[in-house]
């Protein structure tokens, strides 16, 4: 399942009360100050950070595959008082007018992309979508297998429901470089409940993989970095890549 089919629904709705990660703004700006705008945040989903950015100055723009996650960071937008462009559109087949001096995810997004082939048409059309001066900042993470499978998290949804989530099972292939999490949504109130299953498929690479791939698509990994912005170590499985034409 694509996040376009991912993240529909329920799932959403979920995922903005669930979602384990939240990101600050303040590295995405300094990225953003030292390589130049325009600015482009791919799979921007309800607006964190790329709200935040807006507000500040900065004149980034956000695209996603998913239509309703789309919904909800202009309905976020319209909240905090603030104009973004939003894009509907996969990054492996990204097709904007313009060209970008940054490029940016926030979160190991590209670890949705569930196959090497893929990944390599999103490079390419980073590449495509890079000025010949500007750099792309690229997440990436190595999983390890899950250790919650069973256990549920819940929160309390905008409407006063319980919103829970659940992984119930896994296959983990270091050959194919594939966790797929096979997952349970629930929205419960007092006159009833839904429910929405999903396969949550993450695809990794290790850095020298990485490279490889964005040698094809014409890019070079510049720097692999920490969460503190420092070079990551030797075997860190939690890195950054920053790359450039």
């Amino acid at each position: 399942m694509n996040p376009a089919q991912f993240y529909t629904g329920l799932v959403v709705d979920a995922y903005a009360k669930l979602k384990s990660a939240h990101f600050d703004a303040a590295p995405y700006a300094g990225f953003i100050s030292r390589t130049g705008e325009p600015a482009l945040e791919l799979g921007c989903g309800d607006g964190e950070p790329l709200l935040s950015l807006v507000a500040q100055g900065f004149a980034v723009s956000g695209v996603d595959s998913s239509a309703d996650m789309l919904a909800r960071c202009r309905a976020n937008a319209a909240a905090r008082g603030v104009e973004v462009t939003l894009h509907h559109q996969p990054m492996e087949s990204l097709s904007l007018p313009g060209r970008y001096r940054s490029i940016f995810l926030a979160g190991p997004t590209f670890n949705l992309l569930p196959d090497d082939e893929t990944a390599l048409r999103a490079l390419k059309a980073i590449r495509a979508h890079l000025t010949d001066d500007g750099a792309a900042l690229i997440p990436l993470w190595i999983p390890d297998p899950s250790t919650d499978l069973g256990v549920p998290r819940e929160a309390e949804g905008d409407d006063g429901s319980l919103l829970r989530y659940t992984p119930l099972s896994e296959t983990y292939d270091p050959v194919a470089r594939t966790r797929v999490t096979t997952s349970r949504y629930e929205r419960l109130t007092a006159t009833g409940s839904e429910t929405a299953g999903r396969e949550w498929i993450l695809h990794w690479h290790t850095p020298a993989q990485f490279r490889a791939l964005c040698a094809e698509a014409a890019l070079t990994v510049t720097a692999l970095l920490d969460d503190n912005g420092d070079p990551a170590p030797s075997g860190a499985t939690d890195f950054t890549a920053v790359v450039r034409p």
